[in-house]
């Protein structure tokens, strides 16, 4: 008998008819013997509305983060406890739990939460019953009892992080995408699904933009080994495995994936003195204010001063150009610049450890497209460039083409 959590995200629980779909989904499971654990985000757009009410309520201020999670964390309550009526409807035991109910515990960094535990006791004893344990997803509780949720996606942590703790048989991801595609396919229409991915291939395609599952969820399985799987919420396929174990064969592609992020902006302080700790009192204070930074590059010094450049979320552009604009002051530079209107894009794949060239290959290919490169990352498995944000699509579909992904992705036997 296997245990299975699955995760159902918001556009799969967006209405009253696709909620008692996925009960019709889950029964057929438990009826085949399984013992099962069902995450919900909450219905597709509801986030936003909530969202949208409390700036409304707080105007030209931003809400306050602690009542910020009071209202995000209401969308799943609902969800679960429309689920937990379809199922014993059905006459499928199920019970609903919020993210506190379940003893999910929490860091207290409010919209932003990290999990640091979970009790499983309760969700044994009621899969032990024959139940069916619908949980919420995307929150939690911190040590003082305060609801905090996760952030963006949090729902797929959360699914991930259950599966962790009560060592399921496999995790199952349920959207709407049939599995991961070497790219996105409304970009590039000859995008592939892939059978298989790793976990350190699916880690890079989070954190660069790839939007199928959040990056701290992928973080979780790698971690703890969790069978991993993104199917289609309503349609019958295997989906995309994310597997631990690299297959090495002639016919395994040197890149499996190509992924980019609108959501980038950049931040330059100039003429910054050229003295040993100035990094750190640049981005101390950006990190401080839990803003997380991507790339970076500081120039070559020129008279003793420097230039320093950083990329972060463009929803986070104007509180870190604040904070860059009285360190700027603080430590005597020149003046800061931003730019709002970039994008990242990245080739993936475990292959490149193994081929030499491919960094020169993907710069010569936007090159002769025109693309001005502004900034480069790279890591083993990975190379990641930043342009202008109207090149993106184009420089994608070159990218695709070039690194011979428009033919179906080659797979392991």
């Amino acid at each position: 008998m296997a245990l299975i959590v699955q995760k159902f995200g918001g556009t799969s629980v967006g209405s009253v008819k696709r909620i008692a779909q996925v009960a019709d989904k889950i029964k057929k499971f438990q009826d085949a013997g399984n013992h099962l654990v069902v995450v919900l985000s909450a219905m597709s757009g509801e986030t936003n509305r909530l969202l949208n009410l409390a700036k409304a309520i707080s105007g030209d201020e931003q809400p306050l983060p602690r009542e910020l999670d009071v209202i995000l964390s209401t969308g799943e309550q609902v969800t679960i406890a429309l689920l937990a009526i379809a199922l014993n409807k059905r006459s499928v035991p199920a019970v609903s739990y919020t993210g506190s109910q379940v003893s999910i515990l929490t860091d207290s960094a409010y919209t932003k939460a990290r999990i640091l535990r979970i009790d499983d006791r309760k969700i044994r004893t009621d899969l032990q019953a024959g139940r069916v344990v619908v949980v919420a997803g995307f929150q939690g509780m911190d040590e003082q009892g305060n609801i905090t949720t996760l952030g963006r996606g949090g729902s797929d942590t959360t699914g991930v992080a259950l599966a962790a703790a009560l060592k399921a048989d496999e995790c199952q991801i349920y959207t709407d995408v049939d599995g991961v595609y070497t790219t996105d396919p409304r970009v590039v229409s000859a995008a592939q699904r892939m059978d298989k991915i790793t976990f350190e291939e699916m880690l890079e395609m989070a954190s660069l933009g790839s939007k199928v599952l959040q990056i701290r969820a992928v973080e979780f399985a790698g971690k703890y080994s969790v069978p991993l799987r993104v199917l289609h919420s309503f349609k019958e396929g295997p989906g995309t495995l994310i597997t631990i174990d690299e297959e090495e064969s002639m016919e395994q592609p040197i890149i499996s994936g190509i992924a980019f992020n609108r959501d980038e902006a950049k931040l330059t302080i100039r003429g910054v003195p050229d003295t040993p700790g100035v990094a750190f009192k640049i981005l101390g204070p950006i990190s401080g204010a839990n803003i997380e930074v991507d790339m970076i590059v500081q120039n070559v010094s020129h008279d003793n001063t420097t230039d320093f450049t950083f990329t972060i979320h463009r929803n986070e552009y104007d509180a870190a150009e604040l904070i860059l604009q009285n360190t700027a002051s603080k430590i005597s530079a020149r003046e800061v610049i931003g730019d709002i209107k970039i994008a990242k894009v990245s080739i993936v794949g475990v292959g490149m450890r193994s081929h030499a060239g491919v960094a020169s290959r993907m710069f010569e290919v936007l090159a002769k497209e025109g693309i001005n490169i502004q900034m480069i990352s790279t890591s083993e498995i990975k190379v990641s460039v930043v342009i202008e944000e109207k090149y993106l699509e184009l420089a994608v579909r070159t990218l695709h083409t070039a690194f011979k992904q428009d033919a179906p992705v080659q797979q392991c036997e």
